[in-house]
């Protein structure tokens, strides 16, 4: 036996419930610092003398005071009483949303996962994360407008049980999840869980429907990403040379930006920017890792910036050549420019418009290029809690079978890409991308400032 020493203002951290998930008559340690009663019946406070077995999971942390939040408590607020009527139209008593998208959308805390489950539990009254031990106070710290009660590995059921007790608090027998990122194992554990008189019912197209439409503080914050981009893009430029390597100039790429993004937001958690940066053949795919190739004479170089702001995804990709290019890779970059062009105006010009539409259309174009077979994906998609990891809004992407119509409050790309085949002329891959921001008035902002095209990136020794 083992015994917790003195301690004052400890936060609720979840014990586990080692007869079963039914049981909840093991003891827990609260810290007293922003936990509401409904939390303190659920979780009872233990004394600091209380001696406890170190084979159950009861720990104690510090998790301090709240983090200043990027988003205001307004803005915060708006989305969890979207989620709300979401879950009015839908009749239910509680979600237990477990993406790294929707836990951060609607909580402002994205989990670093390492194989362990997370969750955000709302109900009509209540938000609270559940997080991993490992992750000491932070969870707590960057959960805004709700608890936050934590797991650990002593028992493997430590989570389900944790969401379990969330979700009956609210005495739920419909619970909303998202199937379109919950893992079949896990969907069936909390049928199990939750027991046989709760249903579980999808909310993931319901959520990404919300999340597609930008408010004023999500744009400003994009806003200001698109211009970290540009620096970012800046400094690939003045990095690249014949003979540096592709991961020297990301490195230089990836440091600007993250700098420049620690200067506007001071309280953020810089994590998540990177660059990839391909050159000659390595372009051919977009998201093709950086390697330790060097810059050769003649190379087709991608450029592509990515900082990230409290989980927001923007880029700004570019083409490049270091030195002149050869007349067939010249007629294939301008081709892939002008659907570039054609696409910022058509997107400018196309609220009201369906996306599959606007597809429709650049493939036209490409088709008179003779580049039409070429063509890599979509031509552009949605921005906001998104990564290469996690989120994606596929309901507003620029794709032939995409019938969402253009609105004010969205966000989308103009990126078209065509990729030549290894050994023909030209090979290699040709992308332009730029973000574009429907505002409420219904006028069309390019936010992306960075030059595309022959005229200003070709990169001469």
């Amino acid at each position: 036996m083992h015994r917790i020493s003195p301690k004052s203002n400890l936060k609720c951290l979840y014990g586990n419930l080692s007869r079963g998930l039914a049981s909840s008559s093991l003891p827990h340690i609260q810290q007293d610092s922003g936990v509401g009663p409904s939390l303190n019946s659920l979780f009872p406070t233990y004394g600091p003398d209380m001696a406890f077995d170190s084979s159950n999971a009861y720990l104690a942390r510090n998790g301090g005071e709240k983090a200043r939040h990027i988003f205001s408590d307004a803005e915060m607020s708006r989305r969890v009483s979207g989620l709300r009527e979401i879950m009015v139209e839908n009749d239910l008593d509680a979600v237990v949303l477990t993406s790294l998208h929707n836990v951060k959308y609607f909580s402002d805390f994205l989990y670093c996962s390492f194989g362990r489950p997370y969750a955000c539990v709302v109900t009509m009254d209540d938000l609270t994360t559940v997080s991993a031990g490992i992750d000491g106070g932070q969870p707590w710290r960057r959960t805004s407008g709700g608890d936050n009660v934590v797991f650990t590995d002593w028992n493997k059921e430590n989570y389900w049980s944790s969401v379990n007790q969330l979700a009956k608090r609210a005495n739920a027998k419909r619970i909303g999840v998202e199937l379109d990122s919950l893992p079949y194992d896990r969907y069936q554990k909390f049928q199990q869980v939750f027991g046989d008189d709760c249903s579980l019912v999808d909310i993931g197209e319901a959520t990404m429907k919300f999340r597609m439409k930008k408010s004023a503080e999500e744009i400003s914050l994009i806003k200001d990403a698109a211009a970290v981009a540009d620096i970012g893009g800046e400094a690939c430029r003045s990095a690249i040379a014949v003979g540096v390597p592709e991961h020297e100039v990301a490195l230089e790429t990836t440091r600007a930006m993250i700098r420049e993004i620690a200067r506007l937001y001071p309280d953020a958690e810089v994590m998540d920017t990177w660059t990839w940066f391909q050159s000659g053949i390595n372009t051919d795919g977009a998201h093709n890792p950086v390697t330790t190739k060097p810059i050769d004479a003649g190379d087709i170089l991608s450029m592509n910036c990515f900082p990230m702001v409290s989980g927001y995804y923007v880029a700004l990709e570019r083409t490049l050549f270091m030195g002149e290019p050869e007349a067939e890779a010249l007629r294939i970059w301008e081709a892939n420019v002008k659907v570039h062009e054609a696409g910022i105006e058509a997107i400018k010009n196309g609220v009201g418009k369906t996306c599959g539409s606007i597809a429709k259309e650049l493939n036209a174009i490409f088709a008179e290029e003779g580049l039409l077979q070429y063509r890599s994906f979509g031509y552009g998609h949605s921005f906001g809690v998104l990564c290469h990891y996690y989120g994606r809004e596929a309901g507003l992407e620029l794709r032939e079978d995409i019938e969402t119509v253009l609105e004010p409050g969205h966000v989308i790309s103009m990126e078209p890409m065509v990729m030549i085949p290894h050994g023909m002329p030209g090979a290699g891959g040709y992308r332009e991308h730029d973000i574009l921001v429907i505002g409420e008035d219904g006028i069309v902002e390019n936010i992306t400032k960075f030059p595309f095209g022959p005229e200003k990136n070709i990169i001469r020794a």
